[in-house]
């Protein structure tokens, strides 16, 4: 990994752990699709876990008195069932599946609560969320939309959302690295060197995120949130599509 890629990696991961710092969302998306230009896929997704553990770690330190911790322990219990059937299945990643998945999966966040109203903090809705969102995590790399279908419509506040949704990423995170280590193991240890020192980038984007995050509302917190994980899906969708083409 040359200077200049190394040096545009820290930029990214500084914005990338800003932006989910912000809206709990959203950074993991952008960072995986700069990841997949530069790596394998399931490297991509490997690297992108390790990179979002910190930035998700950090965030949920940040955020530590909020933590619903009986809502992150059953979606835990849904994340390994998750992680049981794909090892069963001997599941693995290909670009474009990734990419149109990923593309289609701000669709939930436009559904009616009508339709779907779906409450992370009822105890068999947060099985679902780590069985869903778990699954994803590990299949295409980011489970955010998915995720927050769960949580954007709880009565929980802004800052209970974003800690547990983080706490719950940590985890989601290092299943998701555990799933993919032979792929991580293509990369030169001068390489994972270079990924280690995103480290501090990341917990200071999030630092950063989370003094904003103080500064919005309820109601923009969650339209934002909507408009700009729309855009990011609307790109990995093009992008998929291209290269079904």
């Amino acid at each position: 990994m040359s200077l200049l890629v190394t040096a545009a990696l820290l930029v990214v991961v500084f914005f990338t752990s800003m932006l989910s710092g912000i809206f709990g969302m959203a950074g993991g998306l952008v960072l995986l699709g700069v990841l997949l230009f530069m790596l394998p896929v399931g490297t991509a997704i490997a690297v992108q876990g390790a990179i979002q553990i910190i930035a998700n770690g950090s965030r949920a330190w940040f955020s530590r008195a909020f933590i619903d911790w009986k809502i992150l322990g059953i979606i835990c219990l849904g994340l390994i069932a998750a992680g049981v059937i794909l090892v069963v299945v001997r599941y693995t990643p290909d670009l474009a599946t990734v990419c149109i998945a990923i593309g289609l999966l701000p669709v939930l966040l436009w559904i009616p609560q009508s339709w779907l109203a779906l409450d992370a903090s009822k105890p068999h809705h947060a099985f679902v969320c780590g069985l869903l969102g778990g699954g994803l995590n590990l299949t295409v790399g980011v489970s955010g939309p998915t995720v927050d279908i769960f949580f954007i419509r709880t009565p929980m506040d802004r800052r209970t959302i974003i800690a547990t949704k983080a706490a719950t990423q940590v985890v989601s995170h290092a299943a998701k690295v555990v799933f993919y280590w032979q792929a991580a193991m293509v990369l030169a240890p001068l390489e994972w060197g270079a990924i280690a020192l995103a480290a501090p980038f990341a917990i200071a984007g999030t630092s950063a995120g989370y003094w904003v995050l103080q500064r919005l509302t309820d109601a923009n917190f969650k339209s934002w949130t909507r408009w700009i994980v729309t855009a990011i899906g609307i790109y990995y969708l093009i992008r998929g599509i291209f290269l079904l083409i």
